[in-house]
């Protein structure tokens, strides 16, 4: 993300557990979400990009990965997580 960086701030303000969380799943999560949002969007207009195409498949593989992981350890947490980013499932 060279040119359009992302602004993370909001975002580890939002989802941190304690006050110097900035590592934490549920951070990383809400991260990850932003960033697929971005290049999805990017995708939309530039249909051939299967470089990128290929980051996205692996960002949500990595986001699949944390969740997974946040449902077995607190299934509450992930529910929560799940409605406050939008995602399905």
């Amino acid at each position: 993300m060279s040119k359009a960086q992302l602004d993370k701030k909001p975002v580890i303000e939002d989802f941190k557990t304690h006050a110097s969380d900035t590592g934490s799943a549920e951070v990383q999560i809400a991260l990850l979400t932003q960033r697929v949002v971005h290049l999805t969007e990017h995708l939309r207009t530039h249909r051939k990009d299967f470089h990128s195409r290929r980051g996205l498949i692996a960002m949500t593989s990595r986001r699949r990965k944390l969740l997974d992981y946040v449902k077995a350890h607190d299934l509450d947490k992930y529910k929560e997580l799940l409605v406050r980013l939008k995602l399905r499932r």
